[in-house]
């Protein structure tokens, strides 16, 4: 594969099976501008075909994940406005494109975040498989108290995630959490002590990465679809999944572990 290439607020390094995506504007609360989103977006797609990842881990440089999309740098003076419907024109290819990225890939997600976890910034960390932050994180919709709608799926995320009531006391309410209470809603996978995260994350990423990669990025994929389609056809893609998943090279090793009663050496084909 090619490298993974750097650009400007954003590092990515790939170390071991283990895609690193750090968001690197601790000045602007990690606040994702047009730049970062296209370089997120080519890290995902190339990431998506590359077969030596076996996890992407999404952080935060400094004491914030994001603090949601970089809306001075969005509204800043033109020379001119722009023309009516530009905003429609620009989301399929911008923030509306990356969600589905993250939630389409066949391959684990992680995030880790502390401090500001809002907007965008909350619609990813929450697209993620796994999403761990600290008790003291500050889980935040800032859209009302801005006078604008949600975007980048958050009116279609929070529901699925937390019910209806929470989800409209979020977006609509301006309801801001600790990294507890999210974790008590169901909204994350687990909160811990800002101290303890970084090794929490440690954890969680060794084991995904050591897992059956082939596997989890079919279960990833079942679980997503199951909530758009009835049962029968659920069951169709679950023969197709495991149709796929038992001609895999972890699935011969699974059983051979299983009958030389040893943990699996899993590699990820």
């Amino acid at each position: 594969m090619t490298p993974y290439a750097r650009s400007e607020g954003l590092e990515v390094q790939l170390d071991d099976g283990i895609l690193s995506v750090e968001l690197n504007r601790p000045d602007q609360r990690n606040a994702i501008n047009a730049e970062m989103l296209d370089a997120m977006i080519s890290v995902l797609v190339q990431a998506n075909e590359d077969e030596s990842v076996r996890v992407i881990v999404l952080s935060g440089r400094g004491p914030d994940f994001c603090a949601g999309s970089d809306l001075i740098a969005k509204n800043a003076p033109q020379d001119r406005r722009p023309r009516v419907g530009s905003i429609q024109r620009r989301l399929p290819h911008h923030a509306h494109r990356i969600i589905p990225l993250l939630l389409g890939i066949q391959t684990p997600v992680v995030c880790i975040a502390r401090g500001w976890v809002a907007g965008l910034g909350l619609h990813l960390a929450v697209s993620s498989d796994v999403c761990l932050v600290a008790d003291s994180a500050r889980i935040w919709e800032p859209f009302m108290a801005r006078g604008f709608t949600p975007d980048s799926g958050g009116a279609w995320l929070l529901p699925r995630l937390v019910g209806l009531v929470r989800a409209r006391e979020l977006l609509i309410g301006g309801r801001e959490l600790t990294g507890t209470e999210a974790a008590e809603w169901g909204l994350i996978h687990q909160s811990v002590p800002e101290s303890d995260l970084d090794q929490a994350a440690q954890e969680m990423i060794a084991q995904l990465a050591a897992g059956p990669t082939v596997a989890i990025g079919l279960t990833k994929w079942l679980l997503n679809q199951s909530a758009a389609i009835d049962l029968e056809h659920h069951l169709a893609n679950e023969a197709f999944a495991l149709e796929l998943s038992s001609r895999s090279s972890d699935f011969r090793e699974g059983l051979a572990a299983f009958q030389e009663r040893r943990p699996p050496r899993f590699e990820g084909r």
